[in-house]
């Protein structure tokens, strides 16, 4: 599938972050997210922010993060924008729900899903390749921290924006059974994997702005059409005369964040003799 120049700015993004706010920054704690040996190691940095009163008797909600491309880098700190900052700082969002978060970083030549730059000097979403090295670190560590008592496993929250919403599509097509709900935002997908996400039953409520000249909301509309044709569950809103930072509705006081949290997987069976 190809897809054009209208893109581009899934690798160019917005401008990076001068520094979250204090009580942002001391919120979230700091760490490296291990990438599988098999798809070349290293490590990615991330925040984690853990909700206080959660414990083994009332385990919270993971919410997983993934941010758009001009937040890419080492610094271990721009990743914490637009959501991870705001759901500190706004009423509606952390102290309405509490969760824990967590907010992986990409490196800055790299991408959460396979977009890439082709020879026409367009760009073209590789349908084909495997899930990038990045977000198998991601999804290690998530798959990590579902073991953690004080995490709700039943509860596993998964939204991005931009290259972080081409990120969120392609997490539902490798692993279409993980998350309770999915919120991607202004980004594009794999028609072809509709199918396979629609088979997972992952609630999924989509958001892009119909003005976005960055990524076009064809692209929305492609993976909606092709989801719900396949009976996938799939809510769809479309912002009118808002351009790319249809962010701001859908983690706002009447966007998405009660609807995702008000999804829940079913309980995996006991092993026998538990």
């Amino acid at each position: 599938m190809s897809i054009r120049s209208l893109i581009a700015g899934v690798l160019l993004g917005t401008t990076t972050s001068a520094g979250a706010p204090p009580e942002v920054e001391g919120a979230y704690e700091k760490g490296e997210m291990e990438i599988p040996a098999a798809a070349g190691g290293g490590t990615i940095p991330y925040r984690l922010h853990r909700a206080g009163n959660a414990s083994p008797d009332e385990p919270r909600p993971l919410v997983v993060f993934l941010h758009g491309a001009g937040e890419r880098g080492d610094d271990n700190q721009s990743q914490l924008r637009h959501f991870p900052d705001r759901w500190i700082l706004e009423s509606h969002l952390g102290r309405r729900h509490p969760a824990h978060v967590l907010a992986a970083q990409c490196p800055r030549e790299s991408s959460w899903s396979t977009v890439k730059k082709d020879a026409a000097d367009g760009w073209t979403l590789d349908t084909t390749a495997p899930i990038s090295p990045e977000l198998q670190a991601v999804m290690q560590k998530v798959l990590e921290l579902s073991k953690d008592p004080s995490v709700d496993a039943t509860r596993l929250y998964l939204t991005g924006l931009s290259m972080g919403g081409f990120g969120s599509w392609e997490l539902l097509k490798h692993h279409p059974e993980t998350f309770a709900a999915a919120v991607p935002i202004c980004g594009g997908g794999d028609p072809d994997a509709a199918g396979v996400i629609a088979e997972g039953g992952t609630p999924i409520w989509n958001v892009h702005g119909d003005a976005d000249r960055v990524i076009v909301v064809e692209r929305s509309r492609d993976m909606v059409e092709a989801i719900r044709g396949r009976g996938g569950r799939l809510g769809h809103t479309e912002l009118p005369g808002v351009g790319h930072n249809s962010w701001g509705w859908a983690y706002g006081p009447g966007g998405v964040i009660d609807w995702m949290f008000a999804q829940r997987r079913p309980a995996a069976p006991l092993p026998e003799g538990s």
